[in-house]
């Protein structure tokens, strides 16, 4: 174990970590962004539709909470698409349904005042293929389209999810009175920790098992047992391209709010995403195996991580499935952190700009993890311009021993080490940076027979309660780095070239 003190002066000089006046005051928009980008960002196409109205009202939806308007939004949205495409709009008023399938060529627009609720009757939401051309199976999401393009969610409305009734809560998150309150319905586990809403949800786990031993090919009607335990995706978009989310609240999801997959020009504009703190599995944005994607001035407070990368499925090493992503603008609240990467990302990855963005009482702040089993390389990601407040764990964390523990179970019952698909972090430039308040700096772990490695730290002012450690890293970068800590030291063990300048 190598200790290194660090020279600490005790004096902040501003004009090394403020971020300049003039670079806040000026103008940000989406087009400023792309263009400066630091790899070549191609431009997000997005969609355009006819000027055609269809509104739900006028297929009989009725806004009283109560009347399930599920055939209403399929019929607005069926004749919109085959009209040649235009808005459906919702108008102002509760609207309950079940799932709504979005169609190619459809914007679905939230009028000011309209909040579209989704059914807590989970036998509402049956049980369909997981994308067109796959073979698993899920309960449809609430809003869901596979193979789309030309398609939107507008308007300043809101969408609940009703996620209340499919998630479970563990009791460590709850007070005395929460946790009372909870327990009246629904179903507690046998060590009383969790609460889980229903019978069905907390034995999906081990009737999924018994399933996949009984049969290789699983029937729609053989999942239906485990509806409650599998819970969807609250807004879930599979093979779609020319996609823009904008303005709306996304709240309350089953699991996580926003999961675009294999998606290709997406555009989020100013989009708000909640979900309470305790929501397992309640991420907030998860962009996995995308290409040319801009989040620009989105809000998020969620479960789990807040803005998350994730990739899957890589067949060509030249050609990683999530590229060209740009993160501008945007707060992330509660979460487990703010901007993150993994753990899946044996797809590859390259080319993510995050810059601007304000991480306020997240778990961690930048955190990048992965396991053996899951990973794969991750390179030329650039984050820069960041304000960090009460990070409650790591400022910045680098992990390839990510232990993901469901609910109900223990770290010691997650597999982390197998031979195949080992993560490789590299070439990553964090810039400019500012936290005030973290229970550790910086935090890096790599694996023996990979470290992480090529990661250059510029212009940084960290304030928190330890310092940097690194195990199993190699040429790492800190320049104009300084760690206000009581113990403001750099351990090292099994690294190489760690590189302290100015």
């Amino acid at each position: 174990m190598k200790k290194v003190r660090s020279r600490f002066t005790g004096l902040f000089i501003a004009s090394l970590f403020l971020f300049s006046v003039h670079s806040f005051s000026q103008e940000k928009n989406i087009d400023y962004y792309i263009q400066h980008a630091p790899f070549k960002m191609p431009d997000v196409v997005v969609p355009v539709f006819a000027d055609k109205n269809y509104s739900i009202k006028d297929y009989n939806a009725v806004n009283d909470g109560k009347t399930l308007n599920t055939e209403a939004f399929a019929k607005a949205i069926d004749a919109c698409t085959k009209a040649g495409g235009g808005k459906v709009v919702v108008p102002p008023g509760t609207w309950l349904t079940g799932p709504i399938e979005l169609k190619s060529n459809v914007n679905l627009h939230l009028e000011h005042g309209a909040l579209i609720q989704f059914t807590k009757d989970h036998t509402q939401y049956p049980i369909i293929k997981a994308g067109s051309k796959s073979n698993t199976f899920t309960p449809a999401s609430p809003i869901y389209g596979y193979d789309l393009s030309n398609i939107a969610i507008t308007g300043d409305g809101i969408i609940d999810g009703a996620g209340d009734s499919w998630r479970p809560v563990k009791k460590e998150k709850t007070t005395t009175a929460q946790w009372s309150e909870i327990i009246r319905t629904g179903v507690v586990s046998k060590d009383g920790k969790v609460w889980w809403p229903s019978f069905d949800a907390i034995s999906g786990e081990e009737y999924m098992r018994k399933l996949k031993e009984r049969t290789n090919t699983p029937s729609a009607q053989d999942y239906l047992p485990a509806r409650d335990y599998l819970r969807p995706y609250m807004l879930y978009l599979v093979n779609c391209k020319n996609v823009l989310i904008e303005a709306v609240t996304l709240r309350n999801s089953p699991k996580f709010v926003f999961y675009p997959n294999r998606c290709s020009n997406l555009t989020m504009d100013r989009v708000s995403v909640y979900n309470d703190w305790w929501a397992q599995n309640g991420d907030g944005i998860d962009i996995s195996a995308c290409k040319n994607v801009m989040v620009y001035k989105c809000n998020v407070n969620a479960g789990d991580d807040g803005i998350c990368m994730k990739s899957s499925g890589l067949k060509d090493m030249s050609n990683p499935v999530l590229e060209n992503i740009v993160i501008a603008g945007c707060t992330v609240f509660r979460a487990h952190g703010g901007f993150v990467i993994g753990s899946n990302t044996d797809g590859g990855m390259q080319n993510i700009y995050v810059t601007d963005c304000n991480f306020i009482g997240t778990d961690m702040g930048i955190r990048v993890k992965s396991n053996a089993g899951r990973g794969g390389l991750v390179k030329n990601i650039y984050v820069e311009n960041i304000m960090m407040k009460n990070i409650l764990h790591e400022a910045i964390s680098f992990n390839t021993y990510y232990e993901d523990v469901p609910a109900g179970k223990d770290a010691k019952d997650v597999k982390t080490t197998v031979a195949d698909k080992i993560p490789e972090f590299t070439e990553f430039y964090i810039s400019n940076i500012r936290c005030d308040g973290a229970k550790q700096a910086i935090s890096i772990v790599g694996l023996k027979q990979q470290p992480v490695h090529h990661i250059y730290f510029d212009n940084m002012y960290i304030k928190a309660d330890k310092g940097f450690d690194s195990v199993d890293a190699s040429d790492i970068d800190l320049k104009k780095v300084t760690i206000n800590s009581p113990q403001p030291i750099y351990n090292t063990h099994g690294c190489k070239n760690i590189n302290i300048k100015e």
